[in-house]
């Protein structure tokens, strides 16, 4: 796969975080998993042309999937964007101007179905 297919996983929980580079790596993707949400910015800042698709959790301690993912769109206007939590998420919450966001997944993800969804992700 091409270094466009790369895909930023962030989660605070190192669990999900490790699962899911597991899952997509096994499917040909390069996946570089963060906990830190902070770190991870400052990764895309500097490889944001290899990146793809961008998978964050919605609430985690030090900045959000929404200031995440705002940070992003800023960096790399077309970003791909997926959110997961395991909390409901509000319509109010997703009325971030400018930041189209591809996807949402309903934590627990099974893995089928985040291989199936980052493909189509990636694929749109």
């Amino acid at each position: 796969m091409s270094s466009a297919h790369s895909i930023l996983v962030v989660d605070d929980e190192l669990d999900i975080v490790l699962i899911f580079k597991q899952a997509l790596s096994r499917q040909g993707y390069t996946v570089f998993g963060f906990t830190d949400p902070l770190l991870a910015l400052e990764h895309f800042k500097i490889n944001s042309a290899d990146y793809g698709l961008v998978i964050t959790d919605v609430r985690m301690p030090r900045m959000s999937g929404f200031e995440l993912a705002a940070n992003i769109k800023v960096i790399k206007p077309d970003a791909k964007v997926v959110f997961m939590s395991a909390f409901e998420v509000s319509d109010l919450e997703f009325s971030m101007p400018g930041v189209k966001v591809n996807d949402f997944l309903r934590k627990p993800v099974d893995v089928k179905t985040l291989v199936r969804r980052v493909k189509v992700a990636m694929a749109n």
